[in-house]
């Protein structure tokens, strides 16, 4: 599987550019599956529910199967959070994993910088892993160090979304550069 990263500060479009960008990259033939990370204390369950009793009688792991969908609990307990690359091991075979969070973790990312709604610097001029970077407005990566890195118009997601099926493509099978 291949993994990319939509990366950038909190508040600059993460979460809105990977709904737009799934069927985008469906429609160009990609299975993709997302991994999410936050830094908040959050629950899906709710108190009292079954599933919650289960957890709190101390399960390892709860599952809740319906007709439609099901959900899997892996409870840490006083285990340390597991890194990315045990995470996206616990998915089923997709052609493409894009993931939100983990900035600072060492796997291809593409990154999204809003001057304006973020008041934080790129990260892509010190972050060699970032292989794109989505801006509005538009930039140019030369004047920040990093010539010939493919940069789009946040605007632009048929553009974006062909060079994430690119680099899910070129990663594979191991060929050419974008353009």
């Amino acid at each position: 599987m291949k993994i990319l990263g939509i990366s950038g500060w909190s508040g600059c479009g993460k979460t809105t550019l990977i709904v737009a960008l799934i069927p985008r990259l469906q429609a160009r033939g990609l299975r993709v599956s997302t991994l999410k990370h936050t830094h908040h204390d959050m629950d899906l369950d709710a108190l009292g529910k079954d599933t919650w009793r289960h957890r709190e009688a101390g399960a390892h792991e709860v599952m809740l199967a319906t007709g439609r969908r099901w959900v899997l609990w892996h409870e840490l307990r006083a285990a340390p959070e597991p890194p990315l690359a045990e995470l996206v091991t616990h998915l089923q075979a997709v052609d493409l994993v894009l993931v939100e969070g983990w900035k600072t973790e060492a796997y291809p990312k593409l990154e999204i910088w809003r001057p304006v709604a973020v008041d934080k610097p790129p990260r892509f001029p010190h972050d060699p892993m970032v292989i794109a970077v989505a801006c509005e407005p538009p930039l140019d990566p030369a004047q920040y160090g990093r010539p010939g890195l493919p940069s789009f118009p946040l605007a632009d997601l048929d553009r974006i979304a062909d060079f994430i099926g690119w680099f899910a493509r070129a990663a594979e099978n191991g060929t050419g550069d974008w353009e």
